[in-house]
């Protein structure tokens, strides 16, 4: 087993394998950019090493500078965590040409499934069916118009080297393809360094479901199940949860047979995961990527199953085997997850970086968070504004929900926006209580709130119609009351009076009651 671990990341996932190297006995070391010299995940380990400026590319992205902070701490092995470098062969090769263990699979692996169409090669080689699409990189506009028209539309353009949702359109029609095809390439160069893509069939309705798969170098394989990872903005994960609420177990077992299949196929040892589409009307999957690392979803894996993945990354690591079989593994109750963002879910979630003023965070039964911030720490505008991922374990789907809820709740963050409102509404919503998901669950849900606001909108002005209309016939009776009998013109005549200014009073005073109510 190492004595020295130094792990390349920050945030929250620095902080939760720095807990899992104390749990095993091992010295965390921490990097940190300039901008993160007050971070939680500096103060708790035993070793900080500043690798640069803010900027990631001088920083957490510089494979030079993060493996001479190894070799000057002397840490035997590297974690990447997820994001930034772990999923780089270059960085893996350059770990291991070091005279380092890399704790993740071999570089060899990484490269093959770390490309989306060399891992849709790998899955028809090894008879893992993929959405209908293409399987090299397309070297031009013309042969994307030609495949799109041989698949049918719509089709889906993604980026060969892409992951997070960039470089990924929807193309409903030929008309849409040219823009789709051309913002789709600059986006993956900017994002990657690569702007090669490739496309695929558009598959109606689909769930996105994932499969954790964990290997040693003692030629074991196993699947720890599922997680349903359908709701989704702009193509990123926001809501996980495991197992799937199609909960069906002949079709965990074809998943999982064929994502251990996979990873046989490339020798894969560590932790990953295979990601498929699955059609909800026939149940029907498709390979769609596999992720070569840590996924930021695991904790609802480890809720339900028990397994601790980070622990189990280590040990294999250092040469062990998996301390479990495919029969030992069980699934117990129902997790799920919530990222929660600096971010504005009022203005199109928009980054909301800042110094954390006040923070509250949630506990009880069933509930777990995984933060890398605390009260006065700042999000920065420089890095992904994840603030941390609040999870709820209960023993049935509904009584995870409804401890989500009472935790969503109870959480408090002050000095910046966060998606805490977004998550509170979700949870509360009939269609994701009853399990109806998809990838375009937000889609819909935002349907949903628009017109729900409209309604609201709508009613208000009605009853404040009728507050309006009720205070006036009010006002002109005692009005003409007060002035006693009067001739039966000269009474019509004083109502319409009385009537208007009786109007013009009661809008003002409903305006500023409803003023009022909003400030309040």
């Amino acid at each position: 087993m190492f004595s020295k671990i130094l792990i390349a990341n920050r945030g929250e996932i620095a902080v939760r394998i720095t807990r899992a190297c104390r749990d095993l006995g091992i010295s965390p070391v921490a990097v940190y950019s300039e901008a993160d010299a007050a971070a939680v995940h500096v103060g708790l380990s035993d070793e900080a090493v500043c690798i640069g400026p803010a900027a990631s590319v001088h920083s957490y992205l510089s494979i030079d500078r993060v493996i001479e902070a190894a070799r000057t701490t002397g840490a035997q092995a590297v974690h990447p965590g997820y994001g930034f470098l772990a999923e780089n062969a270059d960085f893996a090769q350059a770990v291991a040409d070091a005279g380092l263990t890399f704790i993740g699979p071999s570089p060899g692996a990484m490269r093959i499934m770390g490309s989306k169409t060399s891992a849709r090669r790998a899955a028809v080689e090894a008879g893992v069916p993929i959405v209908p699409g293409t399987v090299e990189p397309l070297k031009s506009l013309a042969e994307a118009e030609r495949t799109a028209q041989q698949f049918g539309y719509p089709v889906m353009l993604k980026a060969s080297a892409g992951g997070g949702g960039k470089g990924m359109r929807l193309v409903a029609g030929s008309d849409e393809l040219r823009s789709a095809f051309d913002n789709a390439k600059s986006e993956a160069a900017a994002a990657f360094g690569d702007d090669s893509l490739y496309l695929e069939k558009a598959v109606d309705r689909p769930r996105h479901i994932e499969i954790q798969i964990f290997g040693d170098s003692h030629d074991s394989v196993v699947h720890l199940g599922e997680r349903e990872c359908s709701i989704q903005r702009r193509h990123q994960k926001v809501i996980e949860e495991c197992p799937s609420p199609i909960n069906e177990s002949g079709l965990r077992e074809s998943m999982g047979a064929a994502a251990v299949k996979l990873a046989r196929a490339v020798n894969y040892v560590g932790a990953g995961t295979v990601e498929f589409l699955v059609a909800d009307a026939t149940r029907e999957f498709y390979f769609l990527e596999m992720n070569t690392r840590l996924q930021v979803e695991h904790p609802v894996t480890e809720l339900v199953t028990g397994v601790d993945l980070v622990r189990e990354q280590i040990t294999v690591a250092s040469g062990a085997r998996l301390s479990f079989s495919q029969e030992e593994i069980a699934w117990h109750g129902h997790a799920i997850e919530c990222r929660v963002y600096a971010e504005d879910p009022d203005n199109s979630f928009f980054p909301s970086p800042g110094t954390i003023s006040h923070l509250r965070v949630p506990s009880g039964p069933g509930i777990r968070d995984d933060s890398g911030v605390e009260a006065n720490s700042e999000v920065s505008i420089h890095y992904d504004p994840l603030v941390s991922k609040l999870s709820a374990w209960g023993r049935t789907r509904e009584e995870a929900i409804d401890r989500l809820r009472r935790a969503l709740d109870e959480y408090e963050v002050g000095g910046i926006k966060t998606t805490l409102p977004f998550f509170r509404e979700i949870v509360r919503d009939e269609e994701f209580r009853s399990g109806r998901l998809d990838t375009g669950f937000i889609s819909r849900f935002n349907t949903r709130r628009a017109i729900e606001a409209e309604n609201l909108n709508h009613t208000g002005e009605v009853q404040e119609d009728l507050a309006l209309i009720a205070a006036a016939i009010h006002y002109a009776r005692l009005q003409r009351r007060s002035r006693g009998n009067a001739a039966s013109g000269d009474n019509q005549s004083r109502w319409k009076t009385s009537g208007r200014a009786a109007l013009h009073e009661a809008r003002s005073i409903v305006r500023s009651g409803n003023k009022a109510s909003r400030d309040k």
